[in-house]
């Protein structure tokens, strides 16, 4: 966004308003303003700022907004779908069941960001990152993770089912709960992953990853076994 680019404050602006600032080619920033319900699917919002926004449930079908940054937005049961967010960066706010299905996330970040419900199914998400991250009962099958570094990432309950995790590091998350069916962990560092709910039948899911010492004796425990 350049010097130069349209800002408002303050307002609740209409489709037309967002369309006539994006006419201007120059990106544009809003701060503080009121979107909920808002349809503005198909908009060029390359570059654009969004700054405490009230987006509940407003809609960005298909939008393109490479390099958008939404910082500390509300925007629970917004929508994405097929939307371009290559180089975005979500921090902070509240994105709770909001629909991201089809949407194109290459090198996004997604920081301190609560995300409770949140459909990811068929993202493009190479080089995505995610630091502290609340993804609880997410879906998120099929993702690819690989050769990332997660931290502080919340997977409890999540539909991670055919993820890749190889060769990835989990510092201070959580695998609780997840569905796991047919994800890959090999290579992956998982000593730092909360993975409770884990029944030793389903250890093998786990083949070729790290794990602590204590992970292991909790999986032995199901067997009566102690580790010393």
């Amino acid at each position: 966004m350049t010097s130069d680019a349209p800002f408002l404050a303050d307002r609740k602006p209409t489709r037309a308003d967002i369309a006539r600032m994006a006419g201007a080619g120059q990106g544009g920033c809003l701060s503080d303003c009121d979107l909920e319900g808002l349809d503005l699917s198909g908009l060029d919002l390359t570059g654009w700022t969004f700054e405490r926004c009230n987006l509940r449930r407003a809609t960005f079908n298909r939008a393109m907004l490479d390099g958008a940054t939404f910082k500390a937005c509300r925007a629970a049961e917004a929508r994405f779908t097929g939307a371009a967010l290559p180089e975005a960066t979500i921090d902070g706010g509240d994105f709770s069941n909001t629909i991201f299905c089809g949407a194109r996330m290459p090198d996004a970040r997604i920081l301190r960001c609560k995300m409770t419900g949140a459909d990811l199914t068929g993202v493009q998400a190479m080089g995505l990152a995610l630091e502290e991250v609340l993804l609880v009962l997410a879906l998120l099958p099929k993702l690819s993770l690989r050769k990332m570094t997660l931290r502080a990432v919340d997977f409890s309950e999540a539909d991670l089912r055919g993820c890749d995790f190889r060769d990835t590091v989990l510092e201070d998350c959580s695998l609780r709960d997840a569905h796991l069916a047919d994800c890959r962990f090999e290579g992956a560092d998982l000593r730092g992953a909360d993975l409770g709910g884990v029944k030793l039948t389903d250890a093998r899911r786990f083949r070729g990853a790290v794990i602590s010492k204590r992970q292991a004796a909790d999986l032995l425990g199901q067997m009566g076994l102690r580790v010393i």
